[in-house]
């Protein structure tokens, strides 16, 4: 039998954290790219560490992007941070560009050709999940934990607390009775701060931001809401500890709340099924979940480098659904077309809309206007309840 009554945590990083200073910097790359070439093949990684940055990886474009635009991008996301810190300074960073042409034999076997369809740009596992614990069918503990920090972001961009640094960590944990969440029972937020803030002060700040985000009434005790509990936090970023993309994948999908695949999603184009079919089974998994066919659903796609199809479909509705799981597997194949082009082309992923990715989680969001978070929107819904009537 599920356990029905426990504690449950996830965390959170900020945008200025040194990993998610990198995922949104390759991001960018990706995105610099698909703007100039919508087929464009991009798998990017960035290191940083004391004013340093190393980009490097392999790109393959019809279009014309200099390693020196690349290196102002890198500048620009950076700029767009906020870091302009003496140990970490978009302007005055030293930053390497090694970025090459990708590989003949990965390119024969993603490409189309004759009868062969695009493959899939690596082997792997990929999961979706879907829940509802959130209005946007999400596991809450990452959910309050990613707005926590998104709000003070802002309020450190808007001027508003000038104080908080680019920098910072939140970790929510949540009591559930009856497998539902119903109140925290501690919240912890380290954020980086300017010389001579007082600390007190801080946490009294860092309170409203967590009282604001949290349900009326669920604010942990106390003596368990941690802010800088080390206390002092002047030197953080890239300054304080190097960073690398990919490293926060948990933070990047569901806090620890369901099972990840093998790969990260920053720096990769969407031929890259570690990134577009996570994003599909999520788009998935919610579906399910918004046409009311259960209240819990984990989805796994797999599939082999240079091969179109999936090699399988599996979902798990954790007691929860009203439909045959086998049956909703052959109804989820029939809605959409799950190989990389089908992916690709129903979630729209030929657009640079993938650095505003690299922060705050990637599900959970909403869609945009102009085709970003495409996997978010819960247009199956109807297809699905008429696919397993």
């Amino acid at each position: 039998m599920t356990r029905q009554s426990y504690l449950f945590t996830s965390e959170s990083v900020s945008e200025g954290h040194p990993d998610k200073v990198c995922d949104r910097i390759s991001d960018a790359i990706v995105d610099t790219y698909l703007a100039v070439d919508p087929d464009s093949r991009v798998a990017v990684e960035t290191l940083t560490t004391t004013n340093k940055v190393v980009l490097a990886g392999e790109v393959r474009c019809a279009g014309s992007v200099t390693k020196d635009q690349l290196i102002e991008v890198a500048r620009r996301a950076i700029k767009d941070i906020g870091y302009e810190q003496d140990g970490f300074h978009h302007a005055t960073a030293d930053i390497d560009c090694v970025v090459h042409e990708q590989s003949v034999d990965i390119a024969q076997g993603v490409d189309a050709d004759g009868n062969k369809d695009e493959g899939a740009g690596d082997q792997g596992i990929m999961f979706g999940y879907a829940c509802r614990e959130t209005d946007v069918l999400m596991p809450a503990p990452i959910h309050f934990s990613h707005q926590i920090l998104k709000n003070m972001a802002k309020a450190r961009h808007d001027g508003s607390c000038p104080e908080f640094g680019p920098d910072a960590k939140s970790q929510v944990t949540l009591a559930y009775e009856n497998g539902v969440p119903v109140k925290a029972t501690s919240v912890v937020v380290s954020t980086q701060h300017s010389e001579g803030t007082d600390q007190a002060e801080l946490r009294e700040k860092v309170r409203g931001f967590i009282e604001d985000v949290l349900p009326e009434g669920w604010m942990c005790p106390d003596e368990e809401l941690y802010v800088n509990p080390t206390g002092r936090f002047v030197i953080g970023g890239p300054d304080g500890d190097a960073g690398l993309t990919g490293r926060k994948i948990i933070v990047d999908t569901y806090g620890g709340a369901a099972p990840h695949g093998g790969g990260a999603f920053s720096g990769k184009d969407s031929t890259k099924v570690d990134r577009s079919a996570a994003y599909a089974s999520r788009y998935l998994a919610k579906n399910v979940v918004a046409a009311e066919l259960a209240d819990k659903c984990t989805l796994q796609l797999s599939y082999a480098i240079g091969v179109s199809k999936p090699l399988s479909i599996y979902v798990d509705l954790h007691g929860t659904g009203n439909v045959d799981e086998a049956k909703l597997e052959a109804a989820l194949m029939e809605v959409m077309d799950l190989s990389p082009r089908g992916i690709r082309e129903h979630l729209g992923l030929q657009k640079p809309i993938f650095e505003r990715t690299a922060a705050y989680g990637h599900f959970g969001r909403t869609p945009d206007a102009d085709g970003g978070f495409s996997w978010e929107r819960t247009d199956l819904v109807d297809q699905l309840k008429s696919a397993v009537s």
